[in-house]
């Protein structure tokens, strides 16, 4: 592009525009290039990454089946004062929309959502629907009543009136173990169902422990494999990079065989002489053996940062160090150990963010106290089938790494994070 200057002092192309512009024209064309080149990425990942956890957010706010199934009583009960019972009309209008044939479907997922509130509330549905149809002549509010004594209490008609709200945040109240009173107001939950703030605390620490557990183990073979000639820890890589190439089912079954009651090192430890045929240690089917296997299985997240940060760290500095009058430990503990952390930070971030969420190993070797707060999702999706619950469970999980994050940028620091 050649660059002329007319009489008025201008530079300009060859074209005659100004030089100024011709030049912001083409670094715009060249960003548009750039983008259209990203585009199937970014298409990729908002397909398969930012629209399912936005599909899972809103299914844990949303809750419409209520009023889909109801919609002219919950406009009434809208207007109740909710000091008395609702009137006739209230109850009429409720026969009118329970006896609709059209309306079968969205009755059974009204009974489930009201039954996800108030238990028994789904066999209550059933119950007043199968018979209500009989009461062709008000008043209904006696046929209801008639029913089951509950349609005669303010706090049915409240729990109905709750859940006609299409969108609630009942489902994460429930994940922290607490509830709403028909009343409007938040409450915990009856003792015998606050399960899940256990459940999440049980899953933080065990992901703690087994991320210290993977920094332990993974800093001397980092280290050594950093140390040792590159035929050597090229060879010994290969142990490392091994459990990749085995199936994580395959890994998980291998820990069933070693830590069962009768297993290998049951039998070993027997065979020693350490414990007694009679006094064998449950190694399975408890959180031991989540923490062992889950350990074992993360342990290579940890030693390949680890490892890449380690074999960056010049060997002079540990000589430096030592020539001008440190120790070994000494010159450890204060020139080598600092560099090496952002690979703890990137292996450590890397495996907690893994631990806890990890399901399969919880669910074959936790038995009923090894379980995570992952298995409890896992249930809500394919047992319970409250989705919303479910979805408020890995909202929350998401929201605390994301917090986990936010604290390590502030305290690390990302760009001191290293893969690689």
């Amino acid at each position: 592009m050649a660059a002329v200057t007319e009489n008025d002092g201008v530079m300009r192309a060859a074209d005659g525009t100004p030089l100024k512009q011709a030049l912001a024209r083409a670094t715009r064309m060249n960003k548009i290039r750039a983008f259209l080149l990203t585009t199937p990425l970014l298409a990729f990942i908002l397909v398969t990454f930012i629209l399912p956890i936005g599909l899972m957010l809103f299914r844990s706010v949303s809750a419409p089946e209520v009023v889909e199934a109801f919609p002219k009583t919950i406009a009434i009960l809208k207007e109740w004062d909710g000091e008395d019972l609702p009137g006739e009309e209230t109850y009429a209008m409720l026969a009118t929309e329970m006896s609709d044939r059209d309306n079968r479907f969205n009755l059974g997922k009204a009974g489930t959502r009201l039954n996800y509130i108030e238990s028994g509330f789904r066999s209550l549905m059933n119950l007043t629907v199968r018979r209500i149809k009989r009461a062709e002549e008000p008043p209904y509010k006696d046929a209801f009543i008639k029913i089951d004594e509950r349609w005669g209490q303010v706090d049915t008609w409240k729990t109905i009136q709750l859940a006609g709200d299409p969108y609630t945040i009942r489902a994460y109240l429930n994940a922290l173990d607490l509830t709403q009173a028909p009343s409007g107001e938040i409450v915990a939950q009856p003792e015998i169902k606050q399960i899940y703030v256990t459940l999440f605390l049980r899953t933080i620490w065990v992901s703690l422990g087994v991320t210290a557990a993977c920094i332990l183990l993974a800093y001397p073979i980092s280290y050594l494999l950093a140390t040792l000639p590159a035929g050597t820890a090229n060879l010994l890589m290969i142990f490392v990079l091994l459990p990749f190439w085995t199936s994580l089912l395959v890994r998980t079954t291998s820990w069933i065989v070693l830590l069962q009651t009768n297993g290998v090192i049951n039998d070993i430890l027997v065979w020693i002489g350490i414990v007694g045929d009679e006094d064998r240690i449950q190694m399975i089917y408890n959180m031991t053996g989540t923490f062992i296997a889950m350990t074992h299985i993360l342990l290579p997240f940890m030693v390949l940062p680890l490892y890449s940060v380690m074999k960056t760290i010049p060997k002079d500095h540990m000589r430096a160090a030592r020539s001008l009058g440190a120790n070994p430990a000494i010159a450890f503990a204060r020139i080598y150990m600092p560099q090496t952390v952002p690979g703890v930070g990137a292996g450590s971030i890397l495996v907690f963010i893994l631990a806890i969420g990890y399901y399969i190993t919880p669910a074959l070797v936790g038995g009923q106290d090894g379980q995570l707060i992952s298995n409890i999702i896992e249930y809500h999706m394919k047992k319970s089938l409250n989705w919303s619950l479910a979805a408020a469970l890995g909202g929350i999980l998401l929201a605390g790494v994301l917090a986990l994050y936010w604290l390590y940028n502030r305290i690390v620091g990302i760009n001191n994070m290293k893969l690689g």
